[in-house]
């Protein structure tokens, strides 16, 4: 079986970010599978630290912190894809890459732009980068259930300091902001009918204009990194079009730290171009409930353990 771009099931590869680690992601697929185990392994010496242990042991409270929790993520989504890689042994032929916030950066892996040392490098400083800039102006996030972007929009304007900062699915939007003015948009969702607001527990408020300063001082970094040309397209964040140029990957990756994820589109864009079947490879399965929330026709596989692994290729 040819899983990809030969026939009508054209498949498309997408990638976790940030929120969706957790202690002991990756362990059973790195006992299992020796490709799995050589990219955890590298990731340690890439960063000098034993991220490794910190995804299988924590604590959840060092793993949760951004610094960390963005290249444990990546790292762990490239091994459960080396593994998946080797055992579909050439089979795995997807038309489309695309991530999810940080997750981006796996699906620039996975198209072969970047290796795994400039992967892990970028990542672990945009961490940082993001640490700074939320200490230095707090921010939060929340997510709002029950009220389309249009109103939502309107919300913020009328709110302030406070903008979309996901557009998830229909019905799940996040917001980020001031804290302030995030606690009165909320105010308002709730008033104009809301089903729900969520504050998340952070302080950062990602993918939204207080990241500026980050964004500026990894414009630095972007543009030393050496990219190579993409095998695959990467359907990109801020614009949910796919990218190809050397020159717009390195803009999306700048300019995605403050403008909205728009998930919704992306997915969207890839169902117009064919694609009938999404693999959400990394921890969790969040991806694979929002795109069954955006289109309940296509089918969606989670791969995330060593046995969902040979389930897939089932």
């Amino acid at each position: 079986m040819q899983l990809g771009n030969q026939g009508p099931d054209k498949i498309a590869l997408v990638f976790p970010g940030g929120g969706s680690q957790y202690v002991g992601m990756g362990q059973d697929v790195c006992e299992r599978y020796p490709a799995a185990r050589r990219i955890l392994t590298e990731a340690d010496a890439i960063l000098a630290y034993p991220l490794s242990q910190l995804c299988f042991a924590g604590p959840v409270e060092e793993l949760t912190d951004t610094f960390n929790a963005q290249p444990a993520t990546v790292a762990t989504s490239a091994a459960v894809l080396a593994a998946l890689q080797e055992r579909a042994g050439g089979r795995l032929a997807p038309v489309f890459v695309a991530g999810h916030s940080t997750g981006q950066y796996t699906a620039l892996l996975a198209a072969g732009v970047l290796d795994l040392v400039s992967v892990l490098r970028v990542v672990r400083e945009r961490g940082r980068l993001m640490r700074e800039a939320g200490d230095g102006r707090a921010g939060s996030m929340a997510a709002v259930l029950g009220l389309d972007a249009t109103a939502l929009q309107t919300i913020c304007d009328e709110s302030g300091d406070v903008w979309i900062s996901n557009d998830n699915a229909p019905g799940q939007i996040v917001l980020s902001g001031e804290i302030q003015a995030l606690e009165r948009s909320l105010q308002l969702a709730k008033q104009r009918g809301a089903k729900r607001t969520i504050p998340l527990a952070v302080n950062i408020a990602s993918h939204c204009p207080l990241m500026a300063p980050a964004a500026e001082s990894l414009a630095q970094i972007v543009k030393a990194l050496p990219l190579a040309q993409a095998s695959v397209p990467i359907v990109a964040n801020s614009s949910a079009l796919p990218l190809w140029e050397e020159q717009d990957i390195r803009q999306e990756l700048v300019q995605h730290l403050t403008s909205r994820v728009r998930w919704v589109e992306s997915v969207r864009y890839m169902i117009a171009a064919g694609v009938r079947t999404f693999i959400e490879v990394g921890p969790k399965s969040v991806l694979s409930g929002l795109i069954r929330r955006i289109d309940g026709s296509v089918r969606t596989i989670s791969v995330e353990h060593a046995t969902d692994i040979e389930a897939v290729l089932e």
